[in-house]
């Protein structure tokens, strides 16, 4: 892959990630909620997520999904599904979400907050969708496939890392300045109002034609 498309994707890649969609509110409200920590499982959740959708993606399993309502169909309802009782949960835990509970003990341990931030962001179909869109843009018909498909992944994946952390560590660090349990507990509401949410938009997303 000649270097001038390579840092083109990286600028489009990275510009993608900056804005701040559904997988950076998850990774800020397990951050604000839980700590640096389980914010640090988050980031790495969402990067072993976008390695899956990724990877699926240029596999093969993308122009499966766009071009069989039966599988598209399957995995959106997976998807929603997982959203919606996620959020559930997190709805449910609002009411005990305060400072004082956080300094004792994590609601769940790094390893299930990283198997979370990972699932979401791999059943979402639109995350396959858009590396389908995307990163067709930057291959070279003419070159052998796979290094170039090993080159985009990593460095996707590594700047999606990068940028989950560094929103995650952000968030940290303004939760060290909440003293007020109400505040933590609104939070708590709102990551599960917008995960609840993300299953909606799941539930409803029609497959591209």
């Amino acid at each position: 892959m000649p270097f001038d498309l390579w840092l083109t994707f990286v600028a489009a890649s990275t510009a993608l990630l900056l804005i701040p969609g559904p997988t950076i509110l998850l990774v800020l409200s397990y951050a604000l909620t839980q700590g640096r920590q389980v914010a640090l499982a988050t980031a790495a959740g969402v990067a072993f997520g976008d390695f899956i959708a990724m990877s699926a993606s240029l596999l093969g399993l993308g122009a499966i999904v766009l071009a069989s309502a039966t599988a598209f169909t399957v995995l959106k309802w997976v998807g929603a599904v997982y959203l919606l009782w996620l959020g559930f949960k997190m709805l449910r835990s609002a009411g005990s979400s305060d400072l004082g509970d956080l300094t004792k003990g994590a609601n769940l341990p790094a390893r299930g907050v990283f198997g979370h931030a990972a699932a979401v962001t791999a059943l979402n179909p639109k995350s396959i969708g858009f590396f389908i869109a995307f990163v067709p843009q930057f291959i070279t018909p003419t070159a052998p496939m796979l290094p170039q498909f090993a080159l985009l992944i990593t460095t996707f994946v590594g700047l999606a890392a990068l940028n989950a952390l560094a929103y995650a560590l952000l968030a940290d660090k303004m939760r060290a300045r909440i003293d007020r349990p109400g505040v933590m507990r609104n939070l708590t509401r709102l990551g599960g109002v917008t995960l609840m949410g993300m299953g909606v938009l799941t539930a409803t997303l029609k497959k591209a034609t």
